[in-house]
């Protein structure tokens, strides 16, 4: 027994419509985050407990300021597709489920923006 409407088996598309391509960006976002956050950890280890200057020296590297950037860029794509589906999935309001997500995206470029902003101006400052 098919429990789909006409106009859904005419299109084809199942309730999430676009679940797979949503399912696999955020995969494609955990697996970047991996070798990211494994550098992050060897970073914290090595400059545990240096000076400041020194720290922000490291930081200013291009090299590191490259992975910084991704690092940020990845996780801020990763957080809000997490969030994003929190909300589709839990929030049964219409009106709130598009409100959360347009403050979700919002929420995602002003903090992205200046992460960004923090890694270029170490970067360019060092």
């Amino acid at each position: 027994m098919d429990m789909r409407t006409p106009l859904a088996k005419v299109r084809g598309l199942g309730s999430a419509k676009s679940g797979t391509e949503h399912f696999w960006r955020v995969r494609t976002t955990s697996l970047a985050l991996v070798p990211l956050m494994l550098f992050y950890v060897v970073f914290l280890i090595m400059y545990a407990g240096r000076p400041y200057a020194e720290v922000v020296s490291a930081l200013a590297n291009p090299f590191v300021a490259t992975i910084n950037g991704l690092t940020v860029i990845a996780s801020i794509i990763h957080m809000r597709l997490g969030m994003e589906e929190i909300i589709q999935d839990y929030i049964h309001s219409e009106f709130m489920k598009v409100a959360l997500l347009i403050l979700n995206a919002t929420f995602s470029l002003v903090v992205g923006g200046l992460c960004l902003f923090a890694v270029l101006k170490i970067a360019f400052a060092g």
